[in-house]
């Protein structure tokens, strides 16, 4: 039975953290150039080193995104951009352009190469030509099925990895190659700056009746191909495992921490609960219900078990938002935990305490205690420090959220 890696996204270093702390087994990031998400939260290049360091202490691998589909003018910045993500020493780049490939091949010849699912592979044939051209693993096209990944790992070299996203957005592109993002706002998605205009709230209007606005829906003669829900498999660990999927990833570097943080810890206690019963695996419903406590849209299983029947989402293009962090636990000490808030709440509010790879505490926090020592009815003021009393130790990094019943 292969060891199933949980890979988790890092936005900046904040989001690196968190998913540090709650369980992942390798995170991907990226540079300020060649990478999917074009954000100034983006790694420069003492903070990779140090990333890649933080990383390697807790024994999780960094894998370096550069697979967007560079232009001519941006070629001649590529052999740097190797150079330095081998000082960084990091464990993998994960490439979409098989011209960039090579051109690590001839920059950094020992460096693990992984594929981008931009590259859009479909097929075992595809799969072993990138093999023997020196990938060490896929990240397969988000339009396969379970039955089209377990020939793919039955006619490929064994020491191919096949990775797969496993949670999170579905782009309305093919594996994420995105027109759309251009054409209406000239914001290329396939070079890190998707505007996400699939999520957008659409309505037609015919040219001769200008003015006239007419509201898309779904009815039993057709559908409409926007507002994708979000790809959700928690549940179905062991049959990804059975198809020969050997990582499970994670969609969201431009997600919040506290996103990276429960969905990362929701995936580790799952892997977890596999792996101690890879034949008779159940998930436990608490650990379902954490990846409804991030903002998220609907749920589904993307094309896992054939064509989706029920992938988009009609009633609006909104988020379902349950939960909000309002604090970090800093330390405890004697019996007192002490915080930093990061959302407004009040005592005696209910929160939940999430503490990496245990099933959340709920508690009433009936007193707070400002820094002074002083009694406070509501934590109100940005990054405040407050306390409160509970014998229980949580270690420093554990989430406070309460539900908020809203929605984007």
């Amino acid at each position: 039975m292969s060891i199933l890696e949980v890979l988790a996204p890092a936005g900046d270093e904040e989001r690196l953290t968190a998913a540090l702390n709650y369980g992942a087994d390798a995170v991907y990031l990226g540079r300020k150039q060649f990478g999917m998400r074009a954000s100034p939260m983006n790694f420069d290049f003492e903070q990779l080193v140090k990333a890649v360091d933080d990383a390697h202490k807790k024994g999780v691998k960094v894998y370096l995104t550069c697979n967007t589909l560079p232009r001519n003018n941006e070629l001649p910045f590529f052999e740097q951009f190797v150079k330095e993500a081998v000082a960084a020493k990091v464990d993998a780049l994960i490439v979409a352009d098989i011209g960039l490939l090579m051109l690590i091949k001839r920059y950094a010849p020992d460096m693990e190469i992984h594929i981008s699912t931009q590259t859009g592979i479909v097929n075992y044939a595809t799969a072993r030509e990138l093999y023997n051209l020196g990938a060490k693993r896929i990240v397969l096209a988000r339009e396969l099925c379970l039955d089209e990944i377990a020939e793919i790992r039955a006619k490929t070299s064994p020491d191919l990895d096949i990775e797969c996203f496993v949670h999170g957005a579905m782009c309305v592109s093919f594996s994420g190659r995105c027109l759309l993002s251009q054409y209406l706002v000239n914001r290329d998605a396939n070079r890190g700056e998707c505007a996400q205009p699939c999520r957008w709230g659409y309505h037609l209007m015919e040219e001769k009746r200008p003015g006239q606005y007419f509201s898309i829906y779904e009815d039993e003669k057709g559908t409409y191909i926007l507002n994708a829900k979000d790809m959700c498999m928690i549940e179905h660990i062991d049959k990804l495992a059975e198809a020969g999927v050997t990582s499970l990833k994670i969609e969201g570097r431009a997600k919040s921490a506290y996103y990276v943080t429960v969905v990362t810890n929701a995936y580790r206690m799952a892997v977890d609960e596999y792996m101690k019963n890879p034949y008779s695996f159940k998930l436990p419903d608490w650990i379902r219900d954490e990846v409804s406590k991030v903002s998220h849209r609907q749920y589904c299983n993307g094309f896992f078990f054939g064509t989706p029947e029920e992938s988009q989402y009609y009633e609006n293009s909104g988020y379902i938002r349950n939960y909000d962090i309002v604090a970090v636990v800093d330390r405890c000490e004697n019996g007192t935990v002490y915080c930093t808030q990061r959302n407004r709440f009040f005592a005696g509010d209910e929160v939940e305490l999430l503490s990496p790879s245990v099933k959340p505490v709920v508690m009433t926090l009936d007193t707070m205690f400002n820094e002074k020592g002083e009694s406070v009815e509501v934590a109100n003021h940005a990054m405040m420090k407050f306390s409160f009393k509970c014998d229980t130790v949580f270690p420093a990094g554990t989430v406070i959220r309460k539900g908020s019943l809203e929605n984007e």
